[in-house]
This record gives structure tokens, sequence and C-alpha cells, in this order.
């Protein structure tokens, strides 16, 4: 696993795996993901807040991410990607890579590191530890106190921890998600597969608020569709939108003011492409909100 370099104030980070062949199974929503330094430095040194897995193209990980994978620029990342795989640079390959998406990280000061006491070097994958036992416990508790006394998370995020497991247990409650999170979310709820088109091609699929963030719309799966990027653009003006029943509704001001758009009105009364988990669906809600507020027939 590659880690993360602090890069300033963050809401997420992508920590980012240079091959794109392993799932990461080893935690659930919400559960902490913590950073240690390479050996013989065996410190935990700050962690994050996991809330997804994904095996991205690399152009994908960069565009929703961007410094926030570690490095300053794509070239850098690529680069990095390359010595890690030990391959001969391939400038046209769209590597695929494995991302672990972690919300709220934090970073512990030099004097707050913690020290993992016979730490086996053979270990280069990560290892997992249960809250209730040792030496998951007695490891828990410090990253807690470190936490709190330096008020590196919210309030908010101290109470869900607050009396739970920190390791293992399920939960369906996911942590805040940051812009990158939330796209790739909602690209992999949706199986990278436009809402309404149903195109599979991914890199013109985009992430679309049902209510927009500069509204007070959440980077949220429920306030999400994944969208072909000329439908996410109409969807936002209004000229395309979805009734709380999941019925996909056209606007005659295409036709009135493009004299065109066979295409769109083929969608009109569709049945929306939405995840088979009820905790995934649109929020019928939001979905009302769209149609009062953006939607104009």
């Amino acid at each position: 696993m590659v880690l993360i370099p602090t890069l300033g104030p963050l809401d997420e980070l992508n920590f980012w795996q240079p091959s794109g062949s392993v799932d990461f199974k080893a935690l659930l929503p919400g559960e902490p993901f913590l950073f240690k330094l390479h050996s013989p430095n065996d410190f935990i040194v700050g962690g994050g807040f996991f809330s997804h897995h994904s095996i991205l193209p690399f152009s994908l990980a960069w565009s929703a991410f961007e410094t926030k994978n570690g490095v300053k620029t794509p070239e850098e990342m690529r680069l990095r990607i390359e010595r890690y795989r030990r391959a001969a640079p391939s400038p046209k390959e769209d590597y695929l890579i494995g991302c672990i998406l972690l919300e709220s990280p934090f970073f512990f000061d030099r004097s707050d590191w913690i020290p993992l006491p016979n730490w086996q070097k053979q270990i280069v994958r990560g290892k997992g530890f249960e809250a209730d036992a040792e030496p998951g416990k007695s490891l828990w508790e410090r990253v807690e106190s470190v936490l709190h006394a330096k008020h590196l998370i919210s309030e908010e995020e101290a109470a869900l921890l607050s009396g739970k497991p920190k390791f293992g247990a399920p939960q369906m409650i996911l942590p805040r998600l940051g812009q990158g999170s939330f796209r790739v979310l909602i690209t992999d709820v949706y199986k990278r597969r436009c809402a309404m088109s149903g195109s599979h091609v991914l890199h013109v699929l985009d992430a679309a608020h049902i209510k927009p963030y500069s509204n007070s719309g959440a980077h949220v799966v429920n306030n999400g569709l994944l969208l072909r990027q000329d439908i996410h653009t109409l969807f936002d003006r209004g000229y395309l939108t979805v009734t709380p029943e999941y019925k996909v509704e056209v606007s005659q001001r295409i036709k009135e003011e493009f004299n065109n758009g066979q295409e769109y009105y083929a969608m009109h009364g569709t049945k929306l492409g939405v995840h088979a988990l009820n905790a995934f669906l649109p929020d019928p809600s939001l979905l009302e909100w769209h149609n009062e507020h953006i939607f104009v027939d």
C-alpha cells in the first residue's frame, strides 16, 4: 500500500494500491484505517475512516481526487505506479489501481506517534486488529485519546465512534463523504452504467447531485445519480428530471428551444435504472425537490 503524505487540510483521500487485482475486504464502512510508517519505523502516525474500495482506471482516480492521491501531478502519480509495479513506462496505458477511499483523515504530530511493538517485517499489506481484545484494544484506546485531545475529529464523528466496536462490526452508516468519494461510490452503486441511457462508457459518466451541493445538497448516495455527461447537463438545467416513483420525465423545452431531442424523448416515461438495495435508492423527497425547483416542463 502507498502511504499518502499530507498536502494540507483534507476531507478525504485515496489510499491507492499500484495493483488493481485484489479487492479490499478487511473493513466495513465507517471503520478506522490506520497509517503505519515503513519498518523499521513501526509507528501509527494517523488514519481515516473507510468508506469504499474500488478498482479504478488511473485517469478516473486522478480526476476524482487529484492531489488527494498524495501526489502533486498526474505525471508523478503515473511514475509512482510504474515504479511500484516495476514496469516499463507505458504512456498510453490507463493502469487499473486499487483505491481505498478514506474520509476525515487525520495525521499525528511526531510527539503523538504510537509505537507498534513486535511488528513482523514480512507484513506488507496491512494487519487487522479486534477492538475488544489485545493488542487492538489498547491500540485503539491510544488512538482515540490523541483524536480527542488534539480535536482531530468532529464532535459528530466522535459520537459515531463512542461506545461502538471499532473493528469488524457490521454497519451501514457511511462516514461523511468528500466529493471524490461521492463520485466513485455513485459510479459503483450504479454498476458503472448511466441510470437513464444505460451507457457503460465509464469516461463519459458523471456522478450528478439531485439537489446541488451549492444548494445544501449533501455528498450522499441517496442524493446522487450516475448520468452520461450530456444527460447530466440537461438534468442540472431542468430539461430532464426523475419523479419520486423513479420515472424519467423530459421537458418539451428541448424541442421548443433546439428543434430536436428525439434521443431524449425516447427516455420519457422509462423506469430509472436504480440499485437493488433500498439503502442506496435516490431519496424521493430530493427527487420531488428537483421536480419543483429545477425542472421546467
